[in-house]
């Protein structure tokens, strides 16, 4: 028997036909799952785009919340070598020795009035901080500024704070002037910080300069600006109401 007449009988035989049957079938379950496989893989790869590009959106926004100290020159650092020695300074040290969210940003000007402070709150209160420390009236009360006009203008920057950036929490300041200014006087400036901070619900601090005020080895040679360690008493005090606040 030539070869071709027996292959032509090996494939009219039925078991030739089943054999080449299952052979296909292998080859169609293989294409199957190998389309199947590749679908999954492709899938896998979105999933792992998708979540990389997640993940690298989340670690692009800025997780860091603020507290910006408005001010004079006690805030400003008025006087000392480095302005980081100054309280809001050794404040961003303690905050960062916790690993708390926080930058403090010094927004102190030297010889600033309660009237400066109205005039450019409007454009620093667009940084929108989450803490508004006001620090303001001093220099008001060494010129024997009306304390009705010094509250008016600190009640100003109260309410754009409030109007502008609503979330804001805001800390009062106090601060008390020597007796060389007359007693009606110097009691009413007291008390106008008391009165503000209570009708606005405001986090107070009664005097930042407790102890340290009228001590001459905590302050520079004028006797009223804090030196270096003076400024770390100042920031202890600021401390007590402001440290709860970033905690929690």
């Amino acid at each position: 028997m030539c070869e071709a007449q027996n292959k032509q009988l090996q494939s009219n035989h039925p078991g030739f036909r089943v054999s080449k049957l299952l052979k296909f079938c292998y080859f169609i379950l293989a294409l199957t799952l190998y389309s199947c496989g590749d679908g999954k893989a492709e899938k896998a790869k979105d999933q792992k785009a998708e979540t990389t590009t997640t993940a690298s959106t989340e670690a692009e926004q800025p997780k860091d919340k603020t507290i910006l100290c408005f001010g004079d020159s006690i805030t400003a650092g008025y006087g000392l070598d480095n302005t980081d020695d100054a309280y809001p300074g050794i404040l961003q040290d303690t905050i960062d020795a916790l690993h708390l969210e926080y930058t403090v940003i010094n927004s102190g000007v030297s010889g600033e009035t309660s009237a400066g402070g109205k005039s450019r709150i409007d454009w620093v209160i667009k940084q929108t901080p989450d803490i508004f420390l006001l620090e303001l009236g001093a220099n008001d009360g060494l010129r024997g500024v009306p304390v009705t006009e010094t509250r008016a203008n600190l009640q100003h920057i109260i309410d754009v704070v409030r109007a502008k950036s609503p979330d804001t929490k805001i800390i009062l300041a106090g601060m008390q002037l020597p007796p060389n200014m007359g007693i009606e006087y110097t009691t009413d400036f007291k008390q106008l910080f008391i009165d503000l901070a209570a009708e606005n619900n405001l986090a107070f601090i009664p005097f930042i300069l407790e102890q340290v005020g009228g001590k001459p080895e905590l302050n520079q040679g004028d006797g009223i600006h804090p030196n270096v360690e003076g400024h770390k008493l100042v920031a202890y005090t600021v401390w007590d109401v402001l440290g709860p606040m970033v905690k929690s």
